[in-house]
């Protein structure tokens, strides 16, 4: 991978002499590895003389009847539903020995609206001075300012969410109903946040994916360096990709074909990631976005009619057989083909592309599928698989593939989607087994990252940036 750095403090001298650096995987792989905010692991502790006491819970004071009255008050149309079914508890307002005042979610969010620009938003739609007024108002007052300033603050949450998730048309192909990020109404966007911490879920921007936030926060980063408008177009360009990816609350696997790597979330949390082969310049891997439905345990590999022409024909030729290369060719493309004999076939004419052959790779330790395929419908014939060739996965430069995506740990990724359901006993070929739930996948294309020495553009290897000017109007 190649990547032009910007270095935090020295951006001018690194700016000026437009400096092209090779990455190495020391400097790029533990970033894309490591999830958005991974949660700190807990170091062992030598074996305690006694048992330590349970932390006290810290509890929560309840907010004054007086100010749920004032919201049932102040609150109308679809955010009036939400606050009905929660009775009216506010999501801004947290109630204190001293009264109630308006929590820390919302300072996070107006720093989200000051740098709504980063979003290729406009600040002043949401009016975040209008809310810090309405803050202060509720500082002062009683009841009634506090039910101001709390429907206020909602009512620019469900907005700037609104328009966040808005997707741009940036090549990504949708195969099927509800992969494509569809406009929530107002009440919808409220229940989701209020399912888990609304303060943590405010602070990390919960409502985006984290490759999002990863994005957002490289294109700060990189304005604040000083970078040149080319490398702040592919930033934003970056991050219109990444706005097309679920949020980190839907069950969902991505594969970033530019870094060569794979994640998979559920619950708010990245549960996983792995290196994976990926689609070749000449054969690349497209941004497509469908649903996981089958594994297929012991697969055949159909070989693509080009590699048929130019390799398979070609060594037939030159005297190896098909059962030596645990091929055989089939008479034709239906659901049940028979076994044609190699011998009638005529090879030089198949070498010319005079005449098109099905054969596949049979099941076992060398097919180019290895033990488990995982499909999903799309025209342009993707899916994930396991893979034999575990030399490729230790490369820095993992774009070898003929647009499949091979995976470093098939077995992992299965477990994770399917369960118990995982595996079959017979080592009969093509075993199809359902997935218990559906799995969405989202094939995107992120080249740019952020290190510890400040932003990276990965090398563009599909050409998809147009560094010389992205076409795309920001």
């Amino acid at each position: 991978m190649i990547f032009r750095r910007f270095l935090r403090g020295h951006a001018t001298a690194v700016l000026m002499s437009m400096t092209v650096l090779t990455a190495s995987p020391a400097l790029i792989e533990p970033v894309l590895a490591a999830p958005a905010k991974a949660p700190a692991k807990a170091r062992p502790k030598a074996k305690p003389k006694a048992p330590p006491k349970a932390p006290v819970a810290k509890k929560s004071v309840p907010v004054d009847p007086a100010t749920v009255s004032a919201i049932r008050g102040e609150a109308g149309g679809r955010i009036a539903r939400f606050y009905e079914t929660r009775e009216y508890r506010p999501l801004w307002i947290v109630g204190g020995k001293a009264g109630d005042l308006i929590g820390a979610a919302a300072q996070d969010f107006l720093r989200d609206l000051d740098d709504a620009k980063l979003d290729g938003l406009d600040p002043a739609r949401y009016d975040p001075q209008g809310l810090r007024e309405a803050i202060a108002e509720a500082d002062r007052g009683g009841p009634e300012e506090l039910a101001v300033a709390e429907v206020a603050l909602t009512r620019a949450f469900t907005k700037y969410v609104g328009y966040m998730r808005k997707v741009r048309d940036v090549g990504m192909i949708y195969v099927g109903k509800g992969l494509k990020p569809a406009k929530l109404a107002d009440d919808a966007v409220l229940r989701v946040a209020a399912m888990k911490d609304f303060t943590s879920y405010v602070e990390t921007m919960g409502w985006m994916s984290p490759h999002y936030v990863r994005m957002r926060e490289a294109l700060r980063a990189a304005e604040k360096a000083g970078a040149d408008r080319e490398t702040l177009d592919v930033l934003r360009l970056n991050r219109e990709r990444a706005r097309a990816l679920p949020s980190a609350a839907v069950r969902h696997i991505v594969v970033d074909a530019a870094a060569a790597r794979l994640y998979y979330y559920q619950d708010g949390e990245q549960v996983g990631t792995m290196r994976v082969v990926v689609g070749a310049k000449e054969t690349q891997t497209p941004m497509l976005a469908g649903t996981i439905n089958w594994a297929i345990f012991n697969p055949y590999w159909n070989i693509p009619d080009y590699l048929t022409r130019d390799n398979v024909a070609r060594k037939v030729l030159s005297g190896r057989t098909l059962e030596s290369m645990d091929m055989e060719v089939l008479s034709d493309w239906s659901a049940s083909p028979e076994v044609a004999d190699p011998s009638t076939i005529d090879w030089q004419a198949v070498r010319d592309g005079k005449v098109v052959l099905r054969i596949r790779e049979l099941p076992g330790p060398a097919n180019s599928m290895g033990k488990v395929k995982f499909l999903f419908p799309n025209d342009e014939g993707i899916y994930l698989h396991d893979t034999p060739n575990r030399d490729l996965l230790v490369k820095v430069d993992r774009h070898l593939s003929n647009g499949c995506i091979r995976l470093e740990d098939a077995p992992a990724l299965g477990r994770w989607m399917m369960g118990k359901s995982f595996g079959v006993k017979s080592k009969a070929p093509e075993q199809a087994v359902a997935l218990p739930a559906p799995v969405p996948v989202y094939l995107t294309y992120l080249t740019a990252t952020t290190t510890k020495k400040g932003v990276a553009l990965l090398d563009d290897v599909y050409g998809r940036d147009d560094r010389r000017g992205p076409k795309l109007a920001f």
